[in-house]
């Protein structure tokens, strides 16, 4: 492999879930492109990490200091959605299924990386709290052993105040097996279970 293929490969590899094999191959690829598609590419790559801010508001990626979802005066401004990443607001947004806006903690709870609530935009959280009419905080974290926590830490934080503190629910996801479903996702399945 040249030197520069390798630094390619090396490079790509350094993607989440993207190995190196993987990475080799979107290297090829890159070298069959024409070079419009690949400086395309790399213009786009830069105009990401350039034109990408963190909203003042919500600390969702913005383009903007404040973020379109935050600056919707359609959206209900009295329910707050507490999520771990920008991933999830993109997901949940994704889904449709939801109408207000989000706060963005940047992270989870994680001793055993060193990240307690200094770490996350808690402090943020509490300050946009007394500051705004929020009704109701949806906590949605990952149904992870960290986002649980994290989860349970905002609940305990929270629970002293007028507001109506809730956790969206975990479960099967549709059209899965049984045999597929990890403990902690069947433990919730029945522990979030309802009459029919």
């Amino acid at each position: 492999m040249t030197p520069v293929l390798k630094q390619a490969v090396d490079l790509i590899a350094r993607f989440p879930g993207i190995g190196r094999k993987t990475a080799q191959r979107i290297a090829f690829y890159l070298i069959g492109q024409n070079d419009e598609f690949v400086e395309a590419l790399a213009h786009s790559l830069l105009d990401l990490k350039r034109g990408l801010k963190i909203c003042k508001s919500c600390f969702d990626l913005s383009e903007d200091e404040t973020c379109r979802i935050c600056r919707d005066q359609k959206r209900d401004h009295h329910t707050l959605c507490v999520v771990e990443d920008s991933p999830s607001v993109a997901q949940i947004e994704r889904s449709g299924s939801y109408d207000g806006c989000y706060h963005v903690l940047q992270g989870v709870l994680s001793p055993v990386h060193g990240i307690g609530p200094g770490e996350l935009r808690i402090r943020e959280l509490l300050e946009r709290l007394k500051s705004e009419e929020v009704h109701e905080v949806i906590i949605a974290t990952n149904p992870t052993v960290e986002g649980e926590a994290t989860a349970l830490y905002l609940a305990d934080l929270l629970a002293g105040t007028d507001l109506k503190i809730t956790r969206i629910a975990t479960g099967i996801p549709a059209g899965s097996s049984l045999d597929y479903i990890d403990d902690l996702t069947m433990s919730k399945a029945f522990e979030h279970r309802r009459e029919v």
